[in-house]
């Protein structure tokens, strides 16, 4: 959850120093220019190229028209990647579509009832998100071509941008950030209430060397993995160190862990071959274990850590418990906003 900035979306800030919705609101000169680039190279990387926009309206509400350019703002900021490739992927593109309209119909609503009930922003704070605005522009020349390109030349009407972004940001801070948040007591009490949400199974932490023929190999290839096998198995008795075993693991094991030093981190018991918890269960941590046959390979390991079944303390999950409690609790508000501001208003696509 944003605490502080709403994701008022439906434009791209450059830069994040705004920490405000006036930011999310904006988009950089350089940004707004490829609106109707080429479209040739995104059809050729299966993506559905960038429509030039044309300032069409895509929806009115309550007799104020949002175009395509408010739309496309906002599927950028929900398929970033659009800027960079020109256009958003197949498939998935209607999906962008419908939740940026979504979108910036929640946020022009939200700025509606925010008039509706005369909130207001001071002056000093709009002056402020001015000038961070302008600030993120490094040249004169950059800013003016925003404002051309973005703004019709108009300062005034940047400056009403902004301030309905800051209308925006202040009245769902009041009705769902502030709302969203979760107490410590709140926690405690989902903590003790849900003890099963908060128990870890047993775990083996390990890192793997593995030798692997093909299904199909000769007895005679067969005879040099298990050579090799014994040979790896040698060396990696001898090692010291997780390190020392990563080494070897990435220089002679052929299975897939071994770009990542053999490291499988934490496994769960119900997840691991029999044989291999066997021997894990007899070891401790910093051994290596024998050499085993699992099917047609060859495989040992080096016990980093065994973890027995437990449950996380309080203390261990209250902040990530929180966080959680506050994401749901803030899209359940937001939620119920949107559809009581939905109740009474008038939303015509178009």
């Amino acid at each position: 959850m944003k605490t502080t900035n709403y994701k008022t979306g439906a434009l791209i800030l450059a830069v994040a120093a705004l920490g405000s919705a006036a930011g999310a609101q904006m988009m950089s000169s350089h940004e707004a220019t490829p609106l109707a680039a080429k479209s040739a190279s995104a059809a050729s990387a299966n993506l559905v190229p960038v429509k030039p926009v044309t300032d069409k309206p895509v929806v009115r509400i309550n007799g104020t028209e949002l175009t395509d350019r408010d739309l496309l703002r906002e599927m950028m900021t929900i398929f970033p990647y659009a800027r960079q490739h020109n256009g958003f992927p197949k498939g998935e593109e209607e999906q962008i579509r419908t939740g940026a309209l979504r979108m910036i119909e929640f946020e022009e609503l939200v700025y509606q009832e925010a008039v509706r009930r005369g909130m207001t922003v001071p002056g000093v704070k709009l002056a402020k998100a001015e000038a961070d605005f302008r600030a993120q522009f490094p040249t004169q020349e950059m800013f003016d071509e925003y404002l051309k390109t973005e703004m019709q030349g108009s300062k005034p009407l940047l400056r009403e941008k902004i301030r309905r972004s800051l209308l925006i940001d202040q009245f769902l801070k009041r009705e769902v950030n502030d709302k969203a948040k979760v107490t410590v007591a709140e926690a405690r009490a989902y903590y003790e209430k849900n003890p099963e949400m908060f128990r870890y199974p047993e775990s083996f932490a390990i890192q793997t060397i593995s030798i692997m023929p093909s299904d199909k190999a000769s007895d005679q290839e067969k005879k040099d993995a298990n050579r090799r096998a014994e040979d790896a198995w040698q060396k990696a008795k001898a090692t010291k160190s997780y390190e020392e075993f990563g080494l070897l693991a990435e220089k002679v094991s052929e299975d897939d862990f071994h770009v990542n030093m053999g490291d499988h981190k934490a496994v769960e018991r119900d997840r691991l071959p029999t044989e291999i918890v066997r021997a894990a269960e007899a070891m401790q941590p910093g051994q290596v274990s024998d050499l085993l046959q699992l099917g047609n390979f060859y495989t040992f390991f080096r016990l980093n850590a065994h973890t027995p079944a437990g449950t996380y303390t309080f203390a261990q999950v209250k902040d990530k418990l929180m966080q959680n409690m506050q994401n749901v609790k803030f899209e359940r508000l937001r939620a119920a906003l949107d559809r009581r501001l939905r109740q009474n208003a008038k939303v015509q696509e178009l």
